[in-house]
């Protein structure tokens, strides 16, 4: 069992990753239904929830369905920040997430996200403060470091654990690297190893294949897997690997009418959630993946992600259903 505070997680537990206009409710829901173990919202500006943005307000919705679940926030203001804590702690999540780790240049260039790898101080000190304004348990997403030359997360970790966040993932590449080469769990393993730390250490960074969560949990020993773009439009990864690690053995991917029914369900949440304009244009990232691999699918999927109009959508997925229901995914 692995533990962050009061939250009981199973052995291994599979995490979905926070992801901008991705890790919505209507996304959580069918990724809970397929096995993730623990989830967290988008990530939300302080900012942006101190000034009641609704962007902001609304990626605060939680279900009882979701949990355990956590609202991460990133900013690199003291009082913005703890300012959100306090909105972030009357929702009443599981656990409270910080990003230090985004490495997108709009969040970057306000020393927010990994941007304060730049500053490992304030870092410890922003992280000092937020644990201690919340009763919730507070844990860390990040990166190795800035660059190749600055990567110090052994350190960066075991301070952040002295200052009492009870968990930490950790995204195996630096910020300069974006999301370019090949993560490296080396130095995540390296964490992990450190006589000193006894909180959970959770990878994250090319987990996109169950074979390499197993690499993950036996080769470099890590207390868990942080999933983020293997699961979009792909919700049964998390089902797979969880499989996978208690077989051995692949299960077969999911069949025509099992993607089209998964893609009807989220657009439709996604309406129900934010509205039929919202709710279609955000959607859109998934269909690449929900059929990926379909020979001549190119007009259905055109059809998908340029209509502006729900019905139009839907039929569209009726159509690609009709087309390819006996379609054999390899």
């Amino acid at each position: 069992m692995v533990k962050i505070g009061a939250v009981e997680l199973p052995d291994f537990p599979l995490l979905l990753a926070p992801m901008e206009d991705v890790s919505d409710p209507p996304f959580r829901t069918l990724c809970k239904e397929q096995g993730a173990d623990l989830m967290y919202t988008e990530f939300i500006s302080s900012e942006g929830l101190i000034r009641d943005a609704a962007k902001s307000v609304i990626k605060l919705d939680i279900y009882e369905k979701e949990r355990p679940i956590g609202i991460q926030i990133f900013g690199a203001e003291m009082d913005s920040m703890l300012q959100a804590i306090d909105i972030v702690t009357a929702t009443g999540p599981d656990i409270i997430d910080i990003n230090f780790g985004c490495p997108v240049k709009k969040v970057v260039c306000k020393n927010a996200g990994a941007g304060i790898l730049r500053d490992i101080p304030l870092m410890v000190k922003l992280t000092e403060a937020m644990v201690k304004r919340t009763h919730l348990p507070v844990t860390v997403k990040t990166r190795l470091g800035w660059d190749h030359n600055s990567i110090r997360i052994v350190e960066v970790a075991e301070r952040l654990q002295d200052v009492g966040i009870q968990a930490i993932s950790i995204h195996g590449r630096t910020r300069v690297q974006m999301y370019k080469g090949h993560a490296d769990w080396k130095p995540i393993a390296e964490v992990k190893n450190n006589p000193r730390m006894h909180i959970p250490v959770f990878g994250n960074g090319d987990v996109d294949t169950p074979e390499a969560a197993v690499r993950m949990r036996d080769a470099y020993g890590l207390d868990g897997a942080m999933i983020g773009r293997a699961s979009i439009g792909y919700p049964w990864f998390f089902r797979e690997v969880k499989h996978f690690i208690a077989t051995g053995e692949h299960l077969p991917p999911p069949d025509m009418a099992t993607r089209v029914e998964a893609a009807r369900r989220h657009l439709q949440m996604a309406i129900d959630w934010k509205g039929e304009k919202l709710g279609v244009l955000e959607t859109r990232r998934h269909y690449s993946n929900y059929f990926k691999g379909i020979p001549n699918f190119k007009p259905y999927r055109s059809k998908m992600v340029t209509s502006d109009e729900a019905s139009e959508v839907f039929a569209a997925m009726d159509e690609a259903l009709e087309a390819f229901a006996d379609y054999a995914f390899a």
